[in-house]
């Protein structure tokens, strides 16, 4: 926000009322709440003149914004093609313009064990499983993909790797076969899938079955399963993370599961945790790694998963920034 436009907006919550003021600033940031409430200690003295433009603008701000309503869509259109292209925000759009729906279909797969996922859809076509996980949480999609015979786990993977959307015939058999397990409740057409879900759902899986995966792909398609790799997001990219994050993780981690996963970690990660803890916090943890006796690879990696799942969540909600693998984008 600009100062005029910080000033403006100091001098409509002063008109306001307090009860009015203090209702609109529970809405807002922390940081746009300090820099209102600098601004309106500021304020000293205010023309009538300049009150009734303020005034005036924000008439006519807000019964442009309450007609919005009529004629959003085609709105949001415009602007997302324009920015986008057009293939990127038809990806979007039918997101972003559907209403709210009741928890569908393929959303109630999520609330089964993942052996119950199993035993409903092992016997379906290869592609009607891959359009099924990558509808799923990437947690449960793993799961279940663990669970599938290897054979068809590989061809799942590389299914979920060259998703590119619902074909009608597919979506229809889908539909029929969701119509007969789940009461036939609604599907939403989906264009997810592509290397970034395969390697969010791999990621979660254990390293043999994650190495026999890309292998796989690799051997179908060698430029795909890079993709894949180069968007996995593995335990030793968090020492790229900024420390505040690390700091924002250290939250949400169970000490021990940490003591674990830093136990077969690298020296500089381990380092790396250690210093955005605080200098007892610290010891602590260092004297707790060292006296853990020896502990099973397969445990490290059970828990170093698990942290990287506290990861994805709080990057999803916004609360931690990560770089894709091998790129300077964020994701």
């Amino acid at each position: 926000m600009s100062d005029a436009g910080t000033r403006k907006s100091a001098i409509l919550l002063m008109s306001l009322g307090e009860d009015r003021a203090a209702a609109t600033l529970h809405h807002l940031p922390a940081t746009e709440v300090q820099a209102l409430g600098v601004a309106m200690a500021r304020l000293s003295q205010v023309s009538k003149d300049e009150l009734a433009a303020v005034l005036a603008e924000f008439r006519m701000e807000t019964e442009q914004l309450s007609a919005l309503h009529l004629g959003s869509g085609s709105y949001i259109r415009a602007v997302l093609r324009k920015a986008l292209g057009d293939d990127r925000a038809s990806n979007l759009l039918e997101d972003i313009l559907q209403p709210d729906e009741p928890h569908g279909g393929i959303e109630r797969l999520n609330d089964l064990e993942a052996g119950e996922v199993v035993e409903l859809v092992r016997d379906e076509h290869p592609q009607i499983l891959a359009t099924l996980l990558v509808h799923l949480d990437r947690k449960k999609a793993s799961e279940v993909l663990e669970k599938l015979p290897e054979r068809l786990r590989h061809d799942v993977i590389l299914r979920v790797a060259t998703f590119g959307g619902v074909q009608p015939a597919a979506l229809a058999e889908l539909t029929d076969v969701l119509t007969e397990m789940l009461s036939g409740e609604g599907l939403k057409r989906s264009r997810l899938g592509g290397a970034r879900t395969a390697a969010e759902i791999v990621n979660l899986m254990n390293s043999a079955q994650e190495e026999e995966a890309i292998a796989h792909v690799r051997a179908h398609d060698e430029a795909l399963a890079q993709r894949i790799v180069e968007e996995m997001f593995v335990f030793e990219n968090l020492l790229d993370l900024e420390d505040r994050y690390i700091q924002r993780l250290l939250k949400d981690i169970e000490s021990d599961s940490l003591i674990v996963a830093l136990k077969g970690s690298a020296p500089e990660l381990r380092e790396k945790f250690l210093k955005n803890m605080s200098q007892r916090a610290a010891e602590t943890l260092r004297e707790d790694i060292e006296l853990r006796g020896p502990v099973r690879v397969s445990q490290v990696e059970t828990e170093q998963k698990a942290i990287l799942q506290v990861v994805r969540r709080l990057a999803d909600a916004g609360e931690v920034v990560v770089s894709a693998p091998g790129t300077d984008d964020f994701v």
